[in-house]
């Protein structure tokens, strides 16, 4: 700044740095714009009304303004999709006093994809700007970050293959493992960020140097399940401001502090990248040569009985009932899948039943491994209230052994297991053991 400051006066204000270079003359930067006002009085109004927009003042004449914005406990990196429950997270960071930079990751465009439907989610233009404009409200930095590629190859590509390969994926938790934490993470370093913070329902706790996941104090909301591929490195640097909050709490706090259409925004539960839950015809899209080599499959029953023509086994998850393409007399379940040879095996529900499981690229948190004997909870899918069960083996593959029948085991869906409320480990589901090999 050309103008000497030696002789001015410095006024710390709401946490900013407020140069004061004659009376009744102050200036400020808020996210990189700089405000003027030639008649504020500091102490007598917030922040906002003590500044007006440098477009509505005149005689602004520095070429340099620099301004500290003070911390009470450094900066976090926050990941903001535009929805009320990441907002909600960075707007109660900030009143804590940490010096938030909010970060917006755009994985996918649905438009380019072929899709028939407006883009809505965490993806959407709107999100994006939702997101954006709370941090000019509050006036803290802001970024977006391109991750349509790693998202491409990491996500979506292996959403497609699990599906040809006659297995069920979930992408949400294949993104936050291998995509949000992994760029937040790298993000967070390169901006020297003392920690990372989502908008997820869930704790993180500590217990003898291990970091590990626990279900938040609003169970109906509880997101512990699809984070169980946390590594330690992640869990030590991460903070879940919502954890000891439900639903209601975080849309009254977004109400009372003045952002009341976020307060009804709706919830979206869809796949992001198939906001129109169409996943056969996003297949189709994505693997038109493979998909279009299928010839009819078969449907069979477990001991090989022809029952009717399908048009691919892709379309098809195990555990479905709905959907099937043709009636049977009676409810019939997709019981296994035979990608080799194109089948689909469907039984009534009593022939759903399993004890037993493999579980793959496991990762361990509460534990590096579980002792013999112990006794634990398992969850097989995002809203299964979990079963009793042992874990046999240590590493990356381990079986599961369930005290009672268990229906509707689906290879590539993930498996978590919880000693109560605290997350053991989670894993790929292989195989049920008394179905088909579906590897």
């Amino acid at each position: 700044m050309k103008k000497n400051l030696v002789d001015s006066m410095v006024i710390f204000f709401n946490e900013v740095t407020i140069f004061c270079l004659k009376p009744s003359v102050c200036l400020a930067v808020d996210n990189g714009n700089l405000y003027i006002d030639f008649s504020c009085e500091p102490a007598d109004s917030n922040f906002a009304r003590c500044f007006r927009s440098l477009s509505n003042c005149t005689g602004g004449c520095f070429q340099h303004i620099f301004v500290v914005q003070m911390s009470k406990h450094g900066k976090i990196l926050v990941a903001m999709s535009g929805g009320i429950d990441s907002t909600v997270a960075a707007l109660l960071l900030h009143e804590q006093g940490y010096e938030v930079i909010g970060v917006t990751m755009k994985t996918w465009d649905y438009v380019s994809s072929g899709g028939s439907k407006k883009e809505t989610g965490c993806c959407s233009l709107d999100s994006l700007q939702d997101a954006r404009r709370v941090a000019v409200d509050l006036g803290f930095h802001h970024f977006i970050l391109d991750l349509r590629e790693e998202f491409g190859e990491s996500v979506i590509d292996n959403f497609v293959e699990e599906y040809l390969a006659g297995r069920t994926p979930n992408p949400c938790i294949m993104c936050n493992t291998h995509i949000k934490w992994d760029a937040l993470y790298r993000r967070a370093k390169a901006l020297d960020c003392a920690y990372i913070a989502t908008g997820h329902y869930a704790r993180i706790q500590q217990q003898q140097g291990r970091f590990y996941i626990s279900k938040a104090a609003d169970l109906n909301k509880d997101q512990s399940y699809v984070l169980w591929g946390l590594t330690q490195d992640c869990l030590a640097q991460t903070l879940f401001p919502l954890q000891d909050l439900h639903k209601p709490e975080v849309r009254q706090i977004a109400f009372d502090l003045g952002y009341k259409d976020l307060a009804k925004k709706g919830e979206s539960y869809e796949i992001c990248f198939i906001p129109d839950n169409d996943y056969r015809s996003f297949l189709r899209r994505k693997a038109p040569d493979r998909l279009g080599s299928l010839n009819k499959g078969k449907f069979v029953d477990r001991s090989g009985k022809i029952l009717g023509e399908h048009d691919g086994y892709p379309f098809f998850t195990i555990g479905q009932r709905k959907g099937l393409g043709m009636a049977f007399g009676k409810p019939m379940f997709v019981a296994d899948i035979n990608p080799g040879a194109n089948l689909v095996v469907l039984s009534d529900e009593q022939e759903m039943e399993y004890t037993h499981m493999e579980v793959g690229r496991v990762n361990w948190q509460k534990y590096e491994e579980a002792a013999p004997n112990m006794e634990f909870t398992t969850k097989i899918r995002y809203k299964d209230p979990g079963q009793l069960s042992r874990v046999e083996g240590s590493g990356n593959e381990v079986r599961v052994v369930f005290e009672g029948p268990v229906k509707s085991i689906a290879p590539g869906q993930s498996a978590v297991v919880y000693e109560g409320s605290d997350l053991v480990c989670g894993g790929v589901i292989r195989r049920n053991t008394e179905g088909l090999n579906l590897l």
